[in-house]
């Protein structure tokens, strides 16, 4: 780990500090470096180069507009290599949120995603992505060693 020095002026330190507090960080660092990880990966969305992802997808739309279901099925069977899962609510009379965990290429699952989004008949869209190592770091796992939950 380094340690770095910045300058940052008084108003935006202020900022800066009220986000920390709101959001419960136990020091500058911590919150400094979630800030900077999200940074990364919003630039690393936006130039195409963000690397392998999980990512959830949700979207409410309307199940009666005409042929909606239809075309979201065939968009799911066109990329059925990202999809992971999907949690189906019925919201009301009118609409329905679906919620979808995705894998893959941050450029793959934004596509797909996009293309989810700007179906006639989807209301209200947002994708969350969630960079993933490709790579094990040396020492964090023993090779056969299976992931376990309590």
């Amino acid at each position: 780990m380094q340690r770095i020095t910045i300058t940052l002026d008084d108003d935006l330190m202020d900022e800066l500090d009220q986000m920390i507090a709101a959001q419960g960080y136990q020091n500058r660092s911590e919150a400094i470096r979630d800030f900077t990880r999200a940074g990364m990966q919003q630039a690393a969305q936006k130039s195409g180069k963000s690397g392998n992802c999980v990512a959830a997808l949700v979207y409410v739309y309307d199940h009666a507009a005409r042929d909606l279901s239809r075309r979201l099925v065939e968009n799911y069977h066109g990329h059925h290599d990202l999809s992971v899962a999907t949690l189906h609510v019925h919201l009301d009379d009118d609409n329905c949120m679906e919620v979808t965990a995705l894998k893959g290429t941050g450029a793959e699952v934004q596509h797909f995603a996009d293309h989810i989004i700007a179906e006639r008949g989807v209301r209200y869209g947002r994708l969350v992505m969630i960079p993933t190592e490709t790579e094990k770091k040396a020492g964090s796992a023993r090779k056969g060693a299976r992931h376990r939950h309590p």
